[in-house]
């Protein structure tokens, strides 16, 4: 029984490094290309970032009438501080519900971020592909000749930092949609407010020009770790023997 386990634990670890191995070598320059010709493509080489603005479908009300009879707004009175510039104190209108229906999600965000996210993912795979393939290939502590030791641990070091990356941008998309949320509630209750309105078409051109540069850092990690990965090649694959070749 144990060595039956042991003989699938060990399939296993040569399957690992039979992917990795073709990802570094095969995989990573195609994600190198299409990565760098999507960039090119019309949905990311917008110049009049106007153009993915999005209606909110949140009209103004029209003012309240006045009482001749007794010059009287039938509204709450609101207070509002201009010395201290507090809007805490202003009483916004209360949203039962919105007369048009539902506030749309920016469609150009949306369809951006659906490209973006699946390539973000792919890079968090592959890189702890590559994780596992090193921590395999890292051979049992000895005193001396670990200058291979050394490589395959900073090369380590940099897939672990480039996963890390790339799962933080998970976290970006999310909080995008949430503060966009958010503002788009103070609209509802500030429908008079343009600087709210304002505040998120400047929320929607930032999140798009945040996924360019996001799809340029994925090409940028992948391009790295192939590089630095194809270069100490040897050394990762066999750390300890009598060549003592220099890390690039």
């Amino acid at each position: 029984m144990a060595d039956a386990v042991r003989e699938k634990v060990n399939e296993y670890k040569e399957k690992v490094k039979s992917q990795a191995e073709n990802l570094v070598i095969n995989i990573f320059p195609q994600k190198i290309l299409e990565l760098d010709a999507l960039l090119k493509t019309e949905k990311f080489t917008i110049t009049d970032l106007s153009s993915i603005h999005c209606e909110l479908n949140i009209p103004v009300p029209e003012a309240p009438l006045h009482n001749h009879e007794t010059d009287e707004v039938p509204t709450k009175k609101r207070k509002f501080s201009v010395l201290s510039n507090d809007v805490s104190d202003v009483q916004g209108t209360k949203v039962l519900l919105l007369p048009n229906g539902t506030v749309p999600t920016n469609i150009h965000i949306v369809s951006v971020v659906e490209l973006v996210k699946p390539r973000i993912q792919q890079l968090v795979e592959d890189a702890n592909v590559l994780k596992m393939w090193i921590q395999f290939l890292i051979p049992r502590i000895e005193d001396g000749n670990n200058f291979g030791v050394s490589i395959q641990e900073d090369t380590l070091g940099e897939i672990r930092t480039v996963e890390s990356e790339a799962a933080a941008y998970f976290d970006q998309i999310s909080r995008y949609f949430l503060t966009r949320g958010k503002i788009v509630s103070k609209v509802a209750k500030y429908p008079h407010v343009d600087d709210f309105r304002r505040t998120v078409s400047e929320l929607d051109e930032k999140e798009f020009l945040s996924m360019r540069l996001i799809i340029c850092e994925l090409r940028n990690h992948y391009a790295t770790l192939h590089d630095l990965i194809t270069k100490n090649l040897e050394k990762i694959k066999k750390p300890r023997t009598s060549n003592a070749e220099n890390m690039y």
